[in-house]
């Protein structure tokens, strides 16, 4: 499935790690960030979570709410917060049925090896419920500010 923008998010209900499974059908009329990253605490995804972090006054002021998203377990997702101290709440998709529905569980190549793994990507969907905005292969550098301006829009 490959989404676009203009069309309706897909629904989803998943851990968090304040303890709670988010659902998107609970968040309808809110503004919603979803970045979908490959690991807890590697360099690019500590450095992509870091720019939330240091950003989240900016998101907050336009009401705007940010998920993580990752196959990681939700234990891995509360070490990484404490350890970070991130101020989001990161969701857990160990089975990987968002990330394939969502389109960002894809093979991927590292060294000449083949793998199945989550491609950086963002999504943003609007209070309706709508995908407003899609960077896929994302590229950590400067996409804070992608994702700010298009949310001046």
């Amino acid at each position: 499935m490959s989404l676009k923008v203009g069309d309706i998010a897909p629904n989803f209900s998943l851990p968090s790690s304040t303890g709670k499974n988010i659902s998107l059908n609970d968040l309808i009329g809110k503004k919603i960030v979803l970045y979908f990253y490959p690991k807890d605490d590697t360099p690019g995804c500590t450095k992509e979570a870091c720019s939330f972090r240091d950003k989240i006054s900016q998101f907050q002021k336009k009401n705007v709410i940010i998920y993580g998203v990752s196959a990681d377990s939700i234990e891995s997702h509360k070490k990484f917060i404490q350890k970070y101290s991130l101020p989001f709440p990161l969701l857990s998709d160990e089975n990987k049925d968002m990330l394939k529905t969502y389109g960002v569980w894809k093979e991927k190549s590292f060294m000449g090896k083949k793998y199945l793994g989550i491609e950086r990507t963002t999504v943003i969907i609007d209070e309706n419920g709508i995908i407003k905005n899609i960077f896929d292969n994302v590229k950590v550098e400067k996409h804070i500010e992608e994702i700010l301006t298009a949310l001046m829009i």
